[in-house]
């Protein structure tokens, strides 16, 4: 069974996109689904942070990343960027290589359009220097 694992931009748990995560995981049952909301809880990055020992939520991080099939990330758009816990948490990946041509379907998900089209803009090159393999964009409006 493949394994997915989500995550939300937003670090609000009860957030529009993490609602979002948990619907889209009712679609299909064959696929072991795994939302997370590590990177709402990972301290913040720091060139200098990034030496063994790392933090215990840095490593799961790292590993539950590693042990995905596929990612999805679901996020909204904070001052036409990403918020910044989740920017925090792919600069945390940078030099693991645990995301590395893993297959990751982006998508924003704001309440009207044009929002969330810097977000998915600055979050289409963070995933593009991380070098992984997106399969995907999607960008959803709650209205």
């Amino acid at each position: 069974m493949k394994k997915v694992v989500t995550f939300s931009g937003s670090p609000r748990q009860s957030s529009s996109n993490s609602k979002l995560l948990h619907k889209i995981s009712a679609l299909r049952n064959d696929i072991d689904w795994q939302f997370t909301d590590l990177p709402s809880r990972l301290s913040l990055y720091f060139p200098q942070r990034n030496v063994s020992p790392w933090p215990n939520e840095v490593i799961e991080w790292r590993q539950l990343i590693k042990e995905a099939d596929a990612i999805v990330i679901s996020t909204p758009e904070y001052l036409h960027n990403l918020p910044a816990n989740l920017k925090n948490a792919l600069e945390w990946l940078t030099t693991s290589g645990k995301l590395m041509s893993k297959p990751v379907l982006p998508i924003t998900f704001t309440p009207h359009p044009p929002r969330g089209e810097k977000a998915m803009k600055s979050l289409l090159w963070s995933l593009e220097a991380l070098d992984v393999r997106v399969i995907a964009s999607l960008d959803l409006y709650q209205s």
